[in-house]
């Protein structure tokens, strides 16, 4: 694959991964004791893009729940909505922006094919 196709290929699978990481993390946002997870993008020495998912573990809230006869201690997820929804906003314009740069470059390559052909 050409060198600039190649970079925008895998930055949008990059970002596919990256946003499907943070719709996990909304969809979790009220399951007690989820442990949300964070995507780290590094730049390969081939000019595309890898993926590092890890878990952060940090604690959520505390609480106590009765149930029956006993109290019974719980976690609540350490996601936070006003960290999440921004995060897919820029995800989705960063896959926007490589998705146009992709088209852009195809485009070139076929006026490039027209004049030569």
């Amino acid at each position: 694959m050409i060198a600039p196709a190649y970079s925008s290929m895998s930055a949008l699978r990059a970002y596919r991964t990256q946003m499907g990481v943070t719709a996990d993390n909304i969809a979790n946002v009220n399951t007690a004791g989820f442990k949300k997870s964070r995507v780290a993008l590094e730049e390969e020495a081939s000019g595309g893009v890898r993926v590092n998912i890890e878990r952060v573990n940090t604690p959520g809230s505390r609480y106590t729940e009765r149930q029956r006869a006993a109290d019974v201690e719980k976690e609540t997820s350490n996601v936070q909505l006003e960290e999440e929804l921004p995060r897919m906003m820029v995800t989705q314009r960063a896959y926007e922006a490589n998705l146009k740069a992709l088209q852009t470059y195809d485009g070139m390559l076929g006026s490039l094919l027209d004049i030569l052909g």
